[in-house]
């Protein structure tokens, strides 16, 4: 079971802990020692939260309207060390019909991300703190800003890594929430190495493989659940990249399931490019082709060789999930359209609406089943320019 090896956890405070949850590696079992740690110490795989109590409506802070609406269901975190920017509620919008957008570009940093970001750095600032350190990030640009942003809100130092074609918009912001920018020529992999590589007083918390900020994603499956009095929808369709929003996304509405608070799961369907979609070859059993240079305007999604690959294809088809791949045009066409109708969102939000556009077209979907589209970031974040 999970330990805590830091001193300021009393003994009755490490029993209650031992109770509610614990940190595991998800291929051998084996329990993680520190909060701090992202993959395994034994076999160097990703680690996942494991709840050990039921979802209850009753505990949800009524008067909340944050993320920590629900910090019941987030034991690991100590309730004065909370850092928060007002992430979290945001708006669950009716297109027409049974569709209904989303609209995480609303989070303070301009995406999803702060979900994770809000629960990770409320975990740790005390204990990097305490090590005299500071956080390392790799990021293609959202995860960066928003990492950056809570950094700074706990007064700690951030270094963020970015590909060297990171979005001009997302590098400018990183940089005003007074981060350490280093752009990294390569591919997305070799990002997420520099910054893993050890340093004086570095402490990655690296928003892909670290657990809590993956498991700060569940905040996302109560709030659309709530905010349809806790029935699922029919279908809740999500841009895929790296996999943070699908697997804690899948990971919350299970344990709302598991509560019996909702009847059934949702289908959920990961959504992705052409250029960039390791996922659905692999959940569809199709070979994919790593291309030599990612041009796709759905610029946030450039995992090509995601590390929770594996993870994912397993956690979606448990979920009786789906996946579609769409072309830069719909892209584009969907990313248009958005926005005549008042919803600037990045082109790489628009990849979910283009998918389920798709599926309707090819008759994969229903106008009569309630649909949820996630438009995970704002469009003031695009390089895209009007013609």
């Amino acid at each position: 079971m999970f330990k805590v090896k830091y001193a300021q956890f009393s003994k009755t405070v490490h029993r209650c802990y031992l109770m509610e949850f614990e940190i595991k590696c998800f291929v051998c079992g084996q329990p993680s020692s520190s909060l701090l740690n992202y993959k395994c110490t034994s076999c160097s795989q990703p680690l996942e939260v494991q709840l050990h109590h039921n979802f209850e409506i009753g505990k949800i802070r009524k008067r909340d309207y944050t993320v920590w609406r629900y910090a019941e269901f987030f034991p690991y975190v100590k309730k004065a060390e909370v850092i928060t920017l007002g992430e979290g509620w945001t708006p669950l919008v009716k297109l027409s019909g049974n569709v209904y957008f989303k609209l995480e570009s609303l989070n303070p940093t301009g995406s999803f991300k702060d979900r994770g970001s809000t629960v990770l750095i409320s975990s740790l600032h005390t204990l990097v703190k305490k090590a005299g350190g500071y956080v390392s990030e790799d990021s293609s640009g959202n995860a960066g800003a928003s990492i950056a942003a809570y950094a700074a809100c706990a007064g700690l130092r951030a270094k963020i890594y970015v590909p060297e074609n990171v979005s001009g918009p997302k590098f400018n912001q990183i940089q005003f929430y007074g981060a350490e920018v280093v752009k990294v020529s390569g591919n997305r992999s070799k990002v997420a190495d520099e910054a893993q590589k050890a340093d004086k007083g570095k402490i990655h918390v690296g928003h892909i493989l670290h657990p809590l900020f993956r498991d700060g994603i569940r905040s996302l499956a109560y709030e659309i659940a709530e905010q349809l009095d806790w029935r699922a929808p029919e279908y809740i369709y999500l841009p895929v990249s790296a996999g943070t929003l699908l697997l804690g996304v899948i990971s919350g509405f299970k344990h709302l399931a598991k509560s019996s608070v909702i009847e059934t799961m949702p289908k959920i369907v990961a959504c992705q490019t052409r250029q960039v979609s390791p996922l659905y070859h692999r959940f569809k059993n199709l070979c994919y082709t790593i291309p030599e240079r990612i041009t796709s305007i759905a610029d946030a999604l450039v995992s090509v060789n995601p590390p929770l690959l594996n993870i994912m294809v397993k956690n979606l088809k448990e979920a009786d999930g789906d996946a579609v791949m769409v072309e830069e045009d719909e892209i584009f066409n969907a990313f248009v359209e958005l926005a005549r109708k008042g919803f600037f969102v990045e082109p790489s939000s628009a990849v979910a609406y283009a998918a389920y556009k798709k599926q309707l077209k090819n008759k994969e979907a229903s106008k009569d089943d309630k649909a949820i589209i996630v438009l995970t970031g704002m469009g003031l974040k695009t390089m895209l320019k009007p013609n």
